[in-house]
C-alpha cells in the first residue's frame, strides 16, 4: 500500500492547480467521459471525472433521476435490461452485460466475464443513492397564512435540520399519470430545478432565536408562493383541481398546474399520485484557491455510488476473465434499508441467484444451493459509502492515524462493534488492490467516545456469507443540505473501484495459492 506521507501529500497539493487546468482543458469540449475498457486503473486520471460528476449531481437531484441516469448510461454502453417478471433462462451468457431495477429507485448492473464458469465468484460494489430530503405529504396543500402559499412536507431520515433554513429549494421526483383515452398508467419524472420553495428564518430581533425551536412540523414549513386574495372581497378563492376526493384536489392547485405543464399533461386530473421531494437547487461546483473542493448537495451518497458505477463502465473486458463484475445501488439506506428496494431486501441475493441459475443452465451445469454456496464463497463485497474527513475546526473529533484527508484516496472503514464489515483479511485484500491500481488507501475509525453510523455492508455480507470490507470517500458536513469533498475524490474513487473490479480475480488467486 502507498502511504500518504507528508512528502506525498505536499506533492499532491502542489499539483492541484495544474490538475485544475488539465480538468478545464480535458472536459470543456466534450459532454461526457469517453469510456475506455482497455485502460489500466494506474493510467486513469482522476481530474477527468470532476466535471462529469458535477453535471451528474446538478442534473439528477432525486433517487429516481439518478436511476434513470444510470439506466441510460448502461443502455448506451451495450447493457441489456432484465425484467424481474421474466425468466432469465436463455438470456444470459458469458461476455454479456446486464442490469435490472426495482421500484425505479434501486439498480443492479453486472458484466459476466467471457471465461465465466458456474461457481466462479462475483466482485461486488454496493452503495446507496438515497439522500436526506423532505418529501411532500399525501395531502400537501395547506391553508394560506398571511398571504403565503405553503407546502406540507415530511422529513426523510435526518432532513429538515438546521441547514435547511434559507436555502433555495427545488421540487422533483416521479409522477403517476393515467392516460384518459387508453387508461394506461405510466410513470414520468419531473424536475423543477429553480428555487420554488424556501424555509425562512426569523429575524433575531424577536429574541427567540432565528430558527425558533426548530420544530419540524410547525416551523419548517416551506413557502412556495403568495396569494393575497383574501384582501380583495371581490376576488374568488382559487378552487381545487379535480373531483372532490381526487389526488390533485389535495395538492396546491398552482403546483399541480405547473407540474402538468412541465410534463405536457393537458388534463391535470389525470395525475393519480406522485412522490416529490425538496432539494437544494444550487448547482454542484468546485471551490477553493486551486479548485480543490467540491461543494454540492446530496454528496451522501451520490459520490461513492457514482464512482462505483463509472468504475463498472470503465472496467476492463479481458477474454480471460472468469468472474462477474457487479455494482448494486440501493434506496432507503438512510432509513434502515428495510424495504424491498433497500439492501435488507432480497434484491442483490436474488439477482445473483437468478444470474447464476441462467448461466448454469446455458452451461448445462446443475443449479442448486451447492453452486450458490460456491459462488458466494468465491465472491467479495466492497460496501461503499461516504466517510468522515478530518475536520479542521473540530480536532477533538479526529482520531490520529484514522482521519482521512480529501484528495488523497478512499478510506478503509473499521468499527470494532461491527457497524462496518471490514476485518484484517479484507483490509489486506483491498490494500493489495490499491497497490495494483496505483491508489492510496487511507484508514477511518471513530473515537471511542463517538457514535458510528452504519452501512449496507454488514447486512449484505451476512445475507450472502461472502468476504467484505467497508470503503468510503471522505467528505465534510455529512448530513448537511450541502457538503464538501475533494475535487479529485470522485476520480480517485473511480480509480480504486475500477482497480478492484479489474484485479479481484488475480488477488483472489493469490489468496488461494
Amino acid at each position: 500500500m502507498t502511504r500518504h506521507t507528508p512528502e506525498f501529500l505536499r506533492a499532491r497539493s502542489s499539483n492541484l492547480s495544474l490538475r485544475s487546468t488539465a480538468l478545464e482543458q480535458s472536459t470543456a469540449m466534450r459532454p461526457d467521459i469517453v469510456i475506455d475498457n482497455t485502460m489500466d486503473a494506474k493510467d486513469l486520471r482522476p481530474e477527468a471525472f470532476t466535471k462529469p460528476y458535477l453535471e451528474f449531481m446538478t442534473e439528477n437531484p432525486t433517487v429516481f433521476h439518478a436511476v434513470d441516469y444510470f439506466k441510460q448510461k448502461l443502455l448506451k454502453a451495450g447493457y441489456k435490461e432484465l425484467s424481474s417478471r421474466d425468466s432469465w433462462i436463455g438470456k444470459l451468457e458469458p461476455g454479456g452485460k446486464y442490469f435490472t431495477t426495482r421500484n425505479g429507485s434501486s439498480i443492479i448492473a453486472f458484466a459476466v466475464g467471457a471465461s465465466y464458469k458456474p461457481g466462479n465468484g462475483v466482485a461486488m460494489i454496493a452503495g446507496h443513492i438515497d439522500a436526506l430530503t423532505a418529501r411532500l405529504k399525501p395531502t400537501s396543500k395547506k391553508p394560506n397564512t398571511h398571504g403565503y402559499v405553503q407546502l406540507g412536507v415530511a422529513q426523510y431520515a435526518g432532513a429538515l435540520n438546521e441547514t435547511w433554513w434559507d436555502r433555495d429549494l427545488g421540487i422533483g421526483g416521479r409522477v403517476i399519470v393515467r392516460d384518459p383515452d387508453t387508461g394506461k398508467t405510466t410513470v414520468k419524472l419531473v424536475k423543477l430545478d429553480w428555487p420554488i420553495a424556501r424555509i425562512p428564518t426569523l429575524a433575531p430581533h424577536f429574541g427567540i432565536g432565528m430558527t425558533g425551536h426548530n420544530n419540524r412540523e410547525t416551523e419548517l414549513v416551506p413557502i412556495i408562493g403568495l396569494d393575497n386574495g383574501d384582501l380583495d372581497s371581490a376576488a374568488a378563492p382559487e378552487q381545487p383541481l379535480g373531483a372532490p376526493g381526487s389526488f390533485v384536489s389535495t395538492q396546491p392547485p398552482k403546483l399541480v398546474k405547473l407540474i402538468a405543464k412541465q410534463l405536457s399533461i393537458s388534463d391535470p386530473s389525470s395525475i393519480l399520485n406522485w412522490e416529490l421531494e425538496l432539494f437544494d437547487s444550487q448547482p454542484a461546483t468546485v471551490g477553493g484557491l486551486d479548485r480543490e473542493f467540491i461543494f454540492a448537495g446530496r454528496i451522501d451518497d451520490k459520490l461513492c455510488s457514482w464512482a462505483a458505477f463509472m468504475a463498472l463502465l470503465h472496467a476492463k473486458s479481458d477474454p480471460s476473465e472468469g468472474n462477474i463484475k457487479l455494482v448494486a445501488l440501493f434506496d432507503d439506506e438512510e432509513i434502515g434499508s428495510l424495504l424491498r428496494q433497500g439492501a435488507r431486501g432480497n434484491f442483490l441475493p436474488i439477482t445473483i441467484e437468478r444470474a447464476v441459475e441462467a448461466l448454469a443452465s446455458a452451461a448445462k451445469t446443475p443449479f442448486g444451493p451447492g453452486l450458490l454456496g460456491q459462488t458466494y464463497a468465491s465472491s467479495f463485497l466492497v460496501s461503499s459509502d461516504v466517510t468522515h474527513a478530518a475536520h479542521p475546526n473540530f480536532p477533538q473529533t479526529n482520531l490520529a492515524g484514522h482521519s482521512p484527508r480529501l484528495n488523497v484516496g478512499v478510506a478503509l472503514c473499521v468499527d470494532a462493534s461491527a457497524h462496518m464489515t471490514t476485518d484484517s483479511v479484507s483490509m489486506a485484500i483491498l490494500d493489495r488492490v490499491a497497490d495494483l491500481a496505483g491508489c492510496v488507501n487511507q484508514r477511518h475509525m471513530i473515537r471511542n467516545d463517538s457514535r458510528s453510523g452504519g452501512t449496507v455492508g454488514p447486512m449484505l455480507s451476512a445475507a450472502m456469507g461472502c468476504k467484505a470490507a467497508d470503503v468510503g470517500i471522505p467528505q465534510l458536513s455529512m448530513h448537511s443540505i450541502r457538503a464538501t469533498t475533494g475535487s479529485l475524490d470522485p476520480g480517485l474513487g473511480v480509480k480504486f473501484y475500477k482497480g478492484f473490479l479489474d484485479h479481484w480475480d488475480a488477488v483472489d488467486r493469490e489468496w488461494r495459492n
